[in-house]
């Protein structure tokens, strides 16, 4: 079985490597095997590579049994490390929390899906490898008609979405007003575009460079789309506000734009943070959230599985549709066979992609590799 793996934090290209493992896991009660044929390069992704591990309390996806976590001591001084070395980790751990695959087999007590079943998985741990553990409350049966590249992208992106619509709703608080998204290339961006036609939702797209501003203004068209670059690009963003000025920021990038783009909002107004893809650092004592009242709030879809089931039923019913609806919303940039994980890495970084890079593995070789039990 092949597996992509890290034993320590630190560039993804450097510290990823392909290994071959003797063994399949195994799924327990409730679980399901599954043979993994695709799954999405999140940014998410990377940044788990190349950052420490998350602070006490953070969410984070389950543990597979082959890839065990080892518990935090909150307290415990760190071993000291050599000058400039990435974090050294003491168990090999392999990147990925979606894709989708084939029902390889069941553990006890599973009664669906079946062997052979098409399914779509998250927040499972480690599906860059060949073949992954699930819990079967997890795993989307596909429908027929939905093809394996977009089943891949179902979960995640959509499911993002839904977090950030019902936050939208509470900062909005049944008002209308502007509101102004970062990183409205991306592929959560480009979802949120298409919600704002759906929803009639004032948004004011910001991007990073000229390619990206005429993709978005030719997607939509009826959306305003301001370059961060434009030396004037906060006064250009007043002007498309108003008088009543930004309500709401849905912001992924973070970093040392956060005051930037909590100058903007009005009175009143609303941050809400859903990614980390810049650089730099903003204070938070740099933010005028006394003086103008304003609200910072965090999203995270890691969150999710804490939803209540009948809310999170209808997220995955609503990701069902989208997929089975206007896959072209989950736009594929490019595909790489597993082994080529580091040219997935590097196309995955590219600052003009459209859509999301994915790796995979073709159904006969991942036949192949599992023969080896």
């Amino acid at each position: 079985m092949r597996a992509v793996e890290y034993t320590r934090h630190g560039e993804a290209a450097q510290v990823l490597a392909l290994r071959e493992r003797p063994h399949r896991p195994v799924p327990g009660v409730g679980e399901i095997l599954v043979r993994v044929l695709v799954r999405p390069v999140h940014r998410g992704d990377l940044l788990a590579v190349e950052s420490p591990p998350d602070p006490p309390g953070s969410p984070r996806p389950p543990a597979q049994p082959e890839q065990p976590v080892q518990p935090e001591q909150p307290g415990q001084p760190e071993q000291p490390q050599q000058p400039e070395q990435p974090e050294q980790r003491a168990e090999a751990r392999i990147p990925g929390v979606e894709g989708m695959g084939v029902v390889e087999s069941v553990g006890a007590g599973v009664h669906a899906p079946r062997p052979g079943q098409r399914v779509a998985f998250f927040p499972v741990r480690g599906t860059w490898s060949d073949f992954v553990v699930v819990p079967a409350a997890l795993a989307v049966p596909v429908p027929d008609g939905v093809s394996d590249e977009t089943a891949s992208l179902m979960l995640v992106n959509p499911l993002t979405l839904r977090m950030l619509h019902r936050a939208l709703e509470d900062a909005l608080r049944g008002q209308r007003g502007t509101v102004v998204q970062t990183a409205a290339g991306s592929s959560v961006g480009r979802l949120i575009s298409a919600a704002a036609v759906r929803h009639d939702l004032r948004l004011v797209n910001l991007v990073r460079g000229d390619s990206g501003a005429h993709r978005t203004r030719t997607l939509y068209p009826s959306q305003p789309v301001v370059v961060t670059r434009d030396d004037d690009w906060r006064e250009q963003v007043r002007r498309h506000a108003g008088e009543r000025g930004v309500r709401v920021v849905l912001d992924s990038v973070g970093g040392a734009m956060t005051q930037d783009l909590s100058a903007l909002l009005a009175e009143g107004g609303t941050l809400i943070s859903y990614g980390q893809l810049g650089s730099g650092t903003t204070p938070l004592e740099a933010l005028p959230l006394i003086a103008r009242a304003l609200t910072v709030r965090g999203v995270s879809v890691l969150r999710w599985p804490g939803l209540a089931p009948e809310e999170r039923a209808r997220d995955v019913d609503f990701a069902l549709d989208l997929a089975r609806r206007t896959p072209e919303l989950l736009e594929v940039a490019a595909s790489y066979d597993l082994a080529d994980f580091r040219a997935a890495v590097e196309h995955a970084r590219r600052p003009a992609k459209s859509g999301t890079v994915l790796l995979t593995t073709a159904r006969t070789a991942a036949s192949e590799q599992g023969g080896a039990r």
